[in-house]
């Protein structure tokens, strides 16, 4: 089989070799590529010849499946596949498996380091501190005792929930479908618009579906009290973010911590969150750690590895 990497996956060179010599080993070629392109004519020269495919979050449209005769698996480096043509590989009959799971921990870890920044003041704090200034009147809050809602409650939402439990949390959920490790956990589920109006601190973990899509509309963010905060690592179009922008700024919410946004980073100088009132911005980076890449690349090989012993797992089609 041709195994193309199109896009760097955050490994080392040296081991990204050791998953090279394992394919080489069992006869087959593993190409890679050290940078990230998105012109479709250069990713369509790259992935031409290829049987399967390696990608992160690289959109990869019709267009370039099309363009690969051959292709018969791609195993994607990332949990959402929204960014592929599902369509387009359901209709050339390419399976698709994704790498969830990797991200659990670091996803979760981002999400209370926003919740602790915005309830602390930290961003504001620093800069007092660089301009000699002092705490008067920066006192905050403490998350012990908080109300914490959480819409979606798959693995990253689990582990959201379990650490929010060791800080003292009182815990709510919004989901499709009950998990019994939720309720073990003492997660309550009620309604969404409940769920907004009796939160402190509302976190996103739903994928984007067209179930989800503008979920956090501009009527469910004006059931939030004053002093909620929202927290999105989730997908950025599940919010609209004009709406969460106009109510921080009147002051209807106290804070947003947003690592997702309508488009990949960079986002435009004119987004409306840029200029929003008490809002911790990140570049789509809650996945990203040293020990989260570790993971994500040992599912994408065992994910084609599994593929080639004729037992695909995490397939999304």
């Amino acid at each position: 089989m041709k195994i193309v990497m199109l896009e760097p996956i955050g490994i080392t060179e040296e081991e990204l070799n050791k998953y090279r010599n394992r394919l080489e080993e069992a006869g087959h070629e593993l190409i890679t590529y050290g940078d990230r392109v998105e012109d479709e004519d250069v990713l369509i020269e790259r992935a031409r010849e290829a049987e399967i495919l390696i990608i992160t979050n690289l959109p990869l449209s019709r267009r370039v499946i099309e363009a690969c005769p051959d292709l018969k698996m791609i195993s994607v480096a990332f949990t959402g596949v929204d960014h592929i043509d599902m369509e387009a590989c359901r209709e050339k009959n390419i399976l698709v498996s994704n790498s969830s799971g990797y991200s659990n921990q670091s996803v979760a870890e981002l999400v209370f380091a926003m919740i602790i920044s915005l309830l602390r003041n930290v961003k504001a704090c620093d800069e007092l501190a660089r301009k000699g200034g002092t705490g008067a009147g920066l006192y905050g809050n403490e998350l012990a005792g908080k109300v914490l809602g959480i819409v979606g409650t798959g693995a990253i939402g689990l582990r959201v929930a379990e650490i929010a439990k060791a800080f003292g949390c009182k815990l709510l959920g919004y989901a499709t479908h009950e998990r019994k490790a939720a309720l073990e956990l003492g997660v309550k589920y009620v309604s969404l618009p409940e769920l907004m109006q009796e939160s402190d601190i509302v976190s996103l973990h739903v994928p984007l579906l067209e179930s989800t899509r503008n979920m956090i509309n501009r009527d469910m963010i004006a059931l939030m009290k004053p002093t909620a905060i929202l927290i999105n690592t989730a997908r950025g179009p599940v919010v609209d973010n004009q709406a969460l922008a106009e109510a921080l700024n009147a002051g209807r919410i106290a804070g947003a911590g947003i690592d997702v946004y309508e488009m990949e980073p960079p986002i435009p100088e004119d987004h409306p969150l840029v200029t929003a009132k008490n809002t911790i911005l990140t570049p789509h980076i809650a996945f990203a750690t040293a020990e989260s890449f570790q993971k994500r690349a040992a599912i994408v090989f065992e994910n084609i590895e599994k593929y080639l012993a004729g037992e695909p797992q995490n397939v999304m089609a």
